[in-house]
């Protein structure tokens, strides 16, 4: 018996694997919203689903309700007296939202508590859209990568159409714009990772692609479908895909599901040329305790099961049918009204991040704005870059120095005095500052402000000096010239 024989046996292996679900898919969307669009999109899913409704303005709030409940419940009590008081509630009746809150949100979550909180006055203001290749330039300028590779993402930033599609070969872009063609690759990798998920696809497969990717890591049904059978689903050929790819129909029709709710269209959201309607997202205010967020929900319908449809669940009169059309419409709402949640939690959390690196600035203005990066605000929260900046996108902050859009207080640094970092933003102000105080007959040259900003301690090149005015839309020497 020379050789030894192969081991045949069964072995169990454990794993965790992420599943994408539309919850999931509609949770990446709704943090994006600002305070007008999640309104728009909250009463749109009220029509949509009956189950929904709003909770008028003299029911308490959860957080209220789980207070009192909590009051009226000390520990020492029993739960088989409490159980058999309220018997004749239904399921749904006894479900403490508090918890439910607590269990499907990030660890660490706490409600907040109940209070009467006086927010700041202030009017409804207009501002310029930010446009999609504003979004783009602005989260590249907060990313670390070299020079080359920075010179190639502004190129193909360049070349993206409306919906947010690259409309040129990359070796194009290689040959008119002088990179070289492995700049250019990782140029398209780094901007691929950017908000909006799909930016800069080659085409629609490549675009629910990489949202489908950066939402499940894992090989997904969904993926699979798109990267294979997107024809068949164009289509809507369910039953040739699930033949196929030999799965069952049901699980399929959920894949699909979950690919309706992506975007094949992702920049179209930052191509609105009008000026727009803002309000304030969230207020930073003082308080005794130091700085605080409060999210401005004025305005926003606070949502609830409807007791009828609940009561359907357990109705012996309704048919199997109903009560399934019941269940899965209050799976919905129920997974809303946790994504809206999640929203404000996120969104707070952020805010609490960006108040610990810019109490100076509250505290005095702009021209002590730090230094400060989306990733090191994302490892402090503890999510994905991108999930940072969907969280500050198209939102303002009503602060003790006026109202400012999120994302404006997250700059680079530049070297400044000392070897000390001080922000771009500020940088841009004190160049801004020097040409305001010019003899208008004689202004400053961008080489003149270099030399400048080197007495300052800053060290910047004559170029930069030039992207810096253009960005602040300063026109050139030349033309601000005025012949006496």
């Amino acid at each position: 018996m020379g050789g030894s024989q192969p081991r045949i046996g069964l072995n169990l292996k454990v794993a965790q694997k992420q599943i994408l679900t539309p919850g999931l898919v509609q949770m990446v969307s709704v943090l994006a919203l600002n305070k007008l669009e999640l309104r728009d999109m909250i009463n749109q899913e009220m029509v949509a689903n009956p189950v929904l409704e709003e909770v008028p303005e003299d029911v308490p709030s959860i957080e209220e309700v789980t207070q009192k409940i909590e009051t009226d419940n000390p520990p020492e009590s029993s739960p088989d007296e409490n159980h058999s008081e309220n018997g004749n509630r239904d399921s749904f009746e006894e479900i403490d939202y508090g918890s439910f809150f607590r269990d499907y949100l990030d660890p660490g979550f706490k409600a907040p508590a109940s209070e009467i909180y006086e927010k700041p006055s202030f009017e409804n203001f207009l501002a310029q859209a930010s446009s999609l290749a504003d979004h783009l330039e602005w989260q590249l300028s907060l990313t670390i990568c070299s020079e080359e590779v920075r010179e190639a993402a502004h190129s193909i930033i360049g070349n993206l159409n409306e919906d947010g599609y690259l409309t040129a070969g990359l070796e194009e872009i290689a040959g008119t714009g002088g990179h070289a063609l492995v700049d250019v690759e990782a140029a398209l990798a780094l901007i691929q990772e950017f908000d909006p998920l799909g930016v800069a696809a080659r085409d629609v497969r490549e675009c629910l692609l990489i949202q489908l990717h950066n939402l499940a890591p894992e090989n997904t049904l969904a993926a699979q479908i798109v990267s294979e059978h997107l024809k068949l689903l164009q289509n809507k050929r369910q039953r040739d895909i699930a033949r196929a790819l030999d799965r069952p129909l049901q699980a399929v029709e959920r894949a699909i599901e979950v690919i309706r709710k992506l975007d094949p269209r992702p920049g179209q959201r930052y191509n609105k040329t009008q000026p727009r309607l803002i309000e304030p997202d969230v207020f930073i205010a003082k308080t005794s305790e130091g700085y605080e967020v409060r999210l401005n929900e004025d305005g926003l319908p606070q949502l609830r099961l409807s007791h009828h449809y609940r009561r359907l669940l357990t109705d012996k009169a309704a048919t199997r049918e109903v009560r399934s059309y019941v269940k899965e419409r209050c799976n919905s709402a129920l997974q809303l009204i946790k994504n809206i949640e999640q929203r404000k939690h996120t969104i707070v959390r952020v805010c609490e991040a960006i108040i610990r690196r810019q109490e100076e600035f509250l505290e005095k203005g702009i021209d002590y704005l730090r230094p400060m990066m989306i990733k090191e605000v994302a490892e402090e929260v503890g999510v994905h870059p991108s999930t940072v900046s969907r969280a500050v996108s198209n939102k303002y902050a009503h602060t003790p120095q006026g109202v400012y859009e999120l994302r404006y207080f997250f700059s680079e640094s530049v070297q400044g005095p000392s070897g000390g970092n001080t922000s771009l933003i500020r940088l841009k102000r004190i160049v801004k500052k020097m040409i305001e105080a010019e003899d208008s007959a004689h202004p400053l040259t961008d080489e003149q402000i270099m030399h400048h900003l080197h007495a300052m301690g800053y060290d910047v090149t004559r170029r930069t000096v030039a992207k810096y005015r253009e960005d602040m839309r300063i026109p050139s020497t030349h033309q601000r010239r005025v012949k006496e």
